[in-house]
C-alpha cells in the first residue's frame, strides 16, 4: 500500500520542532538558528516532504490564481473572453479559474470561497448588470468588468465600444436605402444593451431619420427571442425592411423567423448582427455583423487586473474596443439583389 504524502507536522515531529519553525524555514524566514535550520532541512530530505506551492503563495499573501465568473460557460462569447483572459493570465505565471454564477446568494457564496478564504488575488467579473452580483463586489480588492462600464471610481472595465458598434451596423444599414430600420436589443439592464440602443439611435437622428420606439424590441440575447421579435413586427403589420440584431444569435432567430413567414433575405429584409459567431458565416444566407475580437476583451482585462496587482494601482480605467463591418449576404440595397 502507498504511504501517505508527509506533511509538515511530520518534518516537525522527525527534526523536534514545532511546525511553526518547520515553516518559517521553508519560506526563508531569517528568525530561525543555522543549527535548528539544518535539523529541519535534514528532515525534510529524509522524509521526501514538498511544500505545497499553494500554501507557501497564501503565506505570502499571494496566491498568483486569479478567477473569471461569468453568468455561464457555456456561451460562445463568455466561453471566448475567458480563454483569451486564461492566455494572458499564463504568460505572466498566473493560472485562471473559471466559474458562473447568477443567482445572487450563489454569488456570494462563491466570492466567500474565493475572496474570504484568500483562494485568489483578483476577479474579472463577466457582464456584472445581466443580475445583481455587481451590488456583492467585495471593497478593497482588486476587480475588473468585462461588459460594462466601469463602477463608481473603484472598478475598471474593457468592453466593445458599444455606442460605435450600433452606429457603425446602422449606418451601413442606411447606406443601402433603408430608412425603416429595426431593432433587436438584449436585456436593458445591461450596459452594453444600452450604449448599443444609443448607437442605433443616433445613427438614425444623424440622417434626418424619426426614431420609432415600437420598432425596438427588447431581446434576451437568444435566438428565440430574435425571431419572436419578427414574428411580433409582422402580426402588427409593421414589418420593417431592415433590422439591427444586438448579437448574431438574435440575428440568426429574426432569419428564422423571415423565412416562416416568406421574407426574401436580403431582397425584402436586409439583417445585420454583433460578434461574428463561428457559424455566422453559415446562417442562410451569410449573416452580415459586426466582427468583435472576444479573446482580446479577455486579454486587456487581465492585464488591467495584473497591473492593479503587481503596481499597487487604483486608478480606475474604461478601455473600450472597436469591431469591424463584415458584409456577407444577409444585407443588400433596399429591393436589391
Amino acid at each position: 500500500m502507498p504511504t501517505s504524502r508527509p506533511t509538515i507536522r511530520d518534518v516537525a515531529r522527525q527534526a523536534g520542532v514545532s511546525h511553526q519553525t518547520v515553516s518559517r524555514v521553508i519560506n526563508g524566514r531569517d528568525d530561525v538558528l543555522p543549527e535548528t535550520r539544518a535539523l529541519v532541512e535534514a528532515a525534510i530530505e529524509k522524509l521526501g516532504y514538498r511544500p505545497s506551492a499553494i500554501a507557501r503563495s497564501m503565506a505570502r499573501g499571494q496566491t498568483h490564481t486569479l478567477a473569471c465568473i461569468s453568468p455561464n460557460l457555456t456561451d460562445y462569447t463568455f466561453a471566448s473572453v475567458i480563454e483569451g483572459a486564461e492566455s494572458e493570465a499564463r504568460q505572466y505565471g498566473y493560472f485562471m479559474l473559471s466559474s458562473s454564477a447568477t443567482d445572487p446568494e450563489a454569488f456570494r457564496e462563491l466570492l466567500d470561497e474565493l475572496v474570504g478564504h484568500r483562494r485568489v488575488d483578483g476577479l474579472i467579473i463577466i457582464n456584472p448588470y445581466s443580475d445583481q452580483r455587481y451590488e456583492h463586489i467585495p471593497q478593497n480588492f482588486p476587480v475588473v468588468f468585462v461588459g460594462a462600464r466601469p463602477h463608481g471610481e473603484s472598478i475598471s472595465s474593457v468592453c466593445l465600444d458599444d455606442e460605435k458598434v450600433a452606429y457603425e451596423a446602422t449606418r451601413h444599414l442606411i447606406s443601402l436605402g433603408h430608412t425603416n430600420i429595426a431593432m433587436v436589443t438584449g436585456p436593458m439592464e445591461e450596459d452594453c444593451s444600452q450604449d448599443r440602443a444609443e448607437g442605433y439611435r443616433r445613427a438614425l437622428q444623424e440622417v434626418g431619420l424619426e426614431v420609432d420606439e415600437t420598432m425596438i424590441i427588447e431581446g434576451d440575447w437568444s435566438a428565440t427571442s430574435g425571431q419572436d421579435a419578427l414574428l411580433s413586427f409582422v402580426e402588427l403589420g409593421r414589418a420593417p425592411t431592415a433590422i439591427f440584431a444586438q448579437n448574431d444569435r438574435m440575428a440568426m432567430g429574426v432569419l428564422r423567423a423571415a423565412r416562416d413567414v416568406n421574407l426574401k433575405v436580403p431582397t425584402q429584409l436586409a439583417v445585420i448582427g454583433v460578434d461574428d459567431m463561428p457559424l455566422s458565416s453559415y446562417f442562410d444566407p451569410p449573416l452580415t455583423t459586426m466582427r468583435q475580437d472576444m479573446p482580446r476583451i479577455g486579454r486587456e482585462a487581465t492585464r488591467i487586473l495584473l497591473n492593479i496587482i503587481q503596481e499597487k494601482s487604483s486608478t480606475v480605467r474604461e478601455v473600450k474596443l472597436s469591431a469591424q463591418l463584415v458584409v456577407r449576404q444577409s444585407t443588400s440595397h433596399k429591393g436589391g439583389d
